[in-house]
């Protein structure tokens, strides 16, 4: 007979009652669909202004961009920079495919889709190639560049949440290896870890620029 632990449920099966997965196709809930949905869809946006952005001031070397708000907050030395095309075209148009991709996984999920083991790593790769990529822009924006762009924020923002929160969905559903401790901390404080990575750049923010922000 199946013993029940204290938590109401019975060792081995998930919250919802279900057991885990062995090796078939994995679903996610309906707040991750939406994350996925939300976020992905913030960075089309994102990618969307700074792409229309860049051709305007290809065509117009003295255009200014509507987020170029004063000698810290500018866009236009963000999008004039060599760092805005390292691949050799913008950098946003990589973003209009690859944030287009999760929006697509998003309704898939939403609908009632479910991966294999290896999509969900593969997803989660992408993710932390993209983190990565935002962390190495974020450098350059802060110290070589010198200033900062708001939509390149919130494509960073969008880029750390998502990759969190599909890592914590891979950890509690053992598509990636995790002790036991850690698979009950991300599936209760999931939150946690966006959020602190959020805040540290948040916090390099602010004191790049402290004495702007303060006079």
């Amino acid at each position: 007979m199946a013993t029940v632990n204290v938590r109401g449920g019975v060792p081995g099966q998930r919250q919802d009652g279900t057991a885990p997965e062995t090796g078939g196709p994995i679903g996610a809930g309906r707040a991750l669909a939406w994350l996925l949905l939300v976020t992905g869809a913030a960075g089309v946006l994102a990618g969307w202004v700074i792409t229309i952005d860049k051709f305007l001031l290809l065509e117009d070397p003295g255009f200014q961009p509507g987020c170029s708000l004063n000698p810290v907050v500018s866009c236009g030395n963000i999008m004039k920079s060599a760092q805005a095309s390292v691949f050799g075209f913008p950098n946003p148009m990589l973003g209009l495919v690859t944030y287009g991709v999760v929006v697509a996984v998003g309704a898939g999920l939403l609908a009632g889709a479910r991966y294999r083991g290896w999509f969900w790593l593969g997803l989660n790769a992408g993710m932390l190639f993209g983190v990565g990529f935002c962390t190495w822009l974020m450098y350059q924006s802060l110290y070589e560049i010198n200033s900062l762009c708001l939509w390149c924020c919130l494509a960073w923002v969008a880029t750390i949440t998502m990759f969190w929160y599909v890592t914590a969905h891979n950890v509690r559903e053992r598509v990636l290896p995790a002790p036991a401790a850690l698979r009950t901390f991300l599936g209760e404080f999931t939150f946690a870890l966006p959020v602190l990575h959020i805040g540290i750049i948040g916090m390099l923010i602010l004191t790049r620029w402290w004495d702007f922000w303060t006079s």
